[in-house]
C-alpha cells in the first residue's frame, strides 16, 4: 500500500520533459549547424561559377577574333580571284577608222602596251604592224589563239615610245628658225656636187646604205589595202634621211601609226612620205632640194625594229601609192 501522505509521480512525465528539452536544444543546436554548412556551400559555388563565366567570354572573344580572321581571308582570297580573273578575262576589239596599236593599248589600258598587244596578236597582224585596217578584230588581255609568238621575239627598241619624241619636238620647233640657212646649205651643196647622193636630175634615193625589208605590194590582211603600201628600208636608227627630189613639205609632224613622219609635195606634182623618224629636221611649209636631210631614221610608231617606210603617192593621203622604186628609177636613181 502506498506511503501516506505521498504520491509517486509518474515517470513518464520526466520522460517528456527530457526529450522535449533534448529536443529544444537539439533544434537550437541544428540550426546554426544547418546555416553554417549552407555558408561554406555556398562559397565554391559562386567561385566556380565566376571561373565559368570568364572561360566562357574569353572563349566568346577567340571565337570571335578567329571568326573575323576567317572573313579576312576570305575576303582577300575573293579579292586576289576577282583580279586574276579581271586579268585572265580577254575580250575582243574591233579596229576602227583613225586606230593604231599604240592608240589602242592606251585606250584599252593593255599591260605592256602596244608591244604586248602586238605580241599578242601577232598572228592576226602580221609582220608589220605598221598598219592595221579597220575592221580587223584583236584580242585584248589575252594571247590569241591563234598567236604562238611569243613577247619576247618582238624586235623593238624600248628606248622609243609611242608618242612624239622630245628631239622631233625640239627639231620642229627650231627648223623653222633655221629654215633659211638649211635651204642654202643645201642649195650650196647640190650646186657645188657634193650632195653625193642626188643624181644629175636632182633626184636621190631616200636613205643611203640601206637594204630592202617588206617590199612594195607585199599581200597581207593586216593593211586596209590588203598589200604593203610602200617599200621599208632597213636601217639603225639615227640614219640621215633625204628628200628624194625638190619639192615642198606639207607636213612634218607625229602621224599615229606611221610615229614622227614627213611628206614632201614633189616638183613633178607626186607626194614622197618618210615614216617612222627618230628626228624631224624640217618643218611644213618648208622648201628642200633633192637630196636635202630631212630627218634621222628610227623606229616611233607602230614598228618591230628601226627602219625606214617609204612611199610614193598621187596624193598626199594613204591609199594614193605607186610603186615607190619604179617612181626612183624612173627618175635615174640607182636602187
Amino acid at each position: 500500500m502506498p506511503a501516506k501522505g505521498k504520491h509517486r509521480r509518474p515517470k513518464s512525465q520526466r520522460f517528456t520533459r527530457s526529450i522535449a528539452a533534448a529536443g529544444t536544444g537539439g533544434a537550437a543546436l541544428a540550426l546554426p549547424l544547418i546555416g553554417a554548412a549552407g555558408a561554406h556551400a555556398a562559397t565554391p559555388t559562386a567561385a566556380v561559377s565566376g571561373v565559368s563565366e570568364k572561360t566562357a567570354t574569353i572563349a566568346a572573344e577567340k571565337a570571335t577574333a578567329e571568326a573575323s580572321a576567317r572573313m579576312e581571308q576570305a575576303e582577300k582570297a575573293a579579292q586576289a580571284e576577282r583580279t586574276a580573273t579581271k586579268k585572265a578575262a580577254a575580250k575582243t576589239y574591233s579596229v576602227k577608222v583613225g586606230d593604231y596599236l599604240a592608240k589602242i593599248a592606251d585606250e584599252q589600258d593593255v599591260e605592256g602596251g602596244w608591244k604586248r598587244l602586238y605580241s599578242d596578236n601577232r598572228a592576226a597582224i602580221g609582220s608589220d604592224p605598221s598598219l592595221i585596217h579597220p575592221g580587223l578584230k584583236l584580242s585584248i588581255g589575252a594571247r590569241a589563239a591563234s598567236s604562238g609568238t611569243p613577247e619576247s621575239s618582238t624586235k623593238t627598241q624600248s628606248s622609243q615610245s609611242s608618242k612624239p619624241s622630245q628631239s622631233s619636238k625640239s627639231s620642229d620647233s627650231s627648223a623653222k628658225e633655221t629654215t633659211e640657212a638649211k635651204d642654202t646649205q643645201a642649195s650650196t651643196s647640190t650646186s657645188s656636187g657634193q650632195s653625193s647622193s642626188s643624181n644629175s636630175s636632182g633626184f636621190s634615193v631616200p636613205i643611203q646604205g640601206a637594204t630592202v625589208g617588206t617590199a612594195y605590194k607585199t599581200a597581207g590582211s593586216m593593211w586596209s589595202s590588203g598589200y604593203h603600201t610602200g617599200v621599208d628600208f632597213v636601217a639603225p636608227t639615227g640614219t640621215s634621211l633625204k628628200a628624194v627630189g625638190a619639192g615642198t613639205v606639207v607636213s612634218a609632224d607625229w602621224g599615229g601609226a606611221y610615229g614622227n613622219q614627213v611628206v614632201i609635195k614633189l616638183a613633178d606634182g607626186y607626194y614622197a612620205q618618210y615614216a617612222h623618224l627618230s628626228s624631224i629636221s624640217v618643218s611644213a611649209g618648208q622648201s628642200v632640194s633633192g637630196g636635202q636631210q630631212i630627218g634621222l631614221s628610227g623606229a616611233t610608231g607602230n614598228v618591230t625594229g628601226p627602219h625606214l617606210h617609204f612611199e610614193i603617192r598621187t596624193t598626199p593621203n594613204y591609199g594614193a601609192d605607186i610603186d615607190p622604186l619604179a617612181y626612183l628609177r624612173s627618175k635615174g636613181v640607182s636602187v
